[in-house]
């Protein structure tokens, strides 16, 4: 009979591995399991090989990603709530950023492309509710819409996460979305307040 899986140590090696990309450590098949307690065969039972590793750790980032986004409920204002979506996008990053550059890394597949996917479906969910409501004109296109609002979040903490710039860089998240959001039809002040409400909520879960 074989032996089953224990989800625990699938975790702990995950987490072992976002520890050496913190720390700029090689990712390696020996270094993995170092200080683990389990033998370099468990990489194999979990994840098949080293590549199945960062296909894993690639999809953690987007599960993690989806979790901060399911933790946003909607409000009477679909543009805060949009607002704040993008938050939680910056946040995770922040939170994760050994995750986050792998994320995008394309060298390997993802383990479930469908579920990386359905993270922009939050994103396009608040944009349609917000053109439902009158805040945006009459026949934006969601997906659209969404996707710019992701690549202002995506540019953004790419420059601080992993890059050269200080955390006060985020800030430009606010007229950049007031911008893009006027530009479909908001009013001015409403998105304003929206936006700037929104944006008091980018907070870390880890206080960094």
């Amino acid at each position: 009979m074989a032996r089953m899986k224990d989800p625990a140590v699938r975790t702990q090696l995950l987490e072992r591995a976002a520890h050496l990309l913190r720390t700029r450590e090689p990712l390696t098949l020996r270094s993995l399991v170092a200080g683990t307690g389990v033998s370099t065969m468990a990489v194999y039972t979990y994840f098949g090989d080293m590549d199945g590793v960062w296909k894993a750790l690639r999809q953690e980032g987007f599960t993690r990603l989806a979790a901060r986004f399911a933790d946003v409920a909607p409000s009477g204002d679909p543009v805060e709530d949009l607002t704040v979506l993008i938050t939680a996008y910056l946040g995770n990053a922040l939170d994760h950023t050994d995750l986050y550059r792998v994320m995008f890394d394309a060298s390997f597949a993802l383990e479930d492309l469908k579920a990386a996917d359905a993270t922009l479906e939050y994103l396009v969910q608040a944009a349609g509710r917000a053109t439902a409501a009158g805040r945006f004109r009459a026949g934006t296109d969601p997906l659209e819409l969404a996707t710019q609002s992701w690549t202002i979040a995506h540019g953004l903490v790419s420059l601080v996460a992993n890059g050269p710039l200080p955390r006060e860089t985020l800030a430009n998240g606010v007229p950049l979305l007031i911008g893009l959001f006027v530009h479909r039809g908001d009013d001015p002040r409403k998105c304003r307040r929206s936006v700037e409400s929104g944006w008091k909520k980018l907070r870390p879960h880890n206080g960094s």
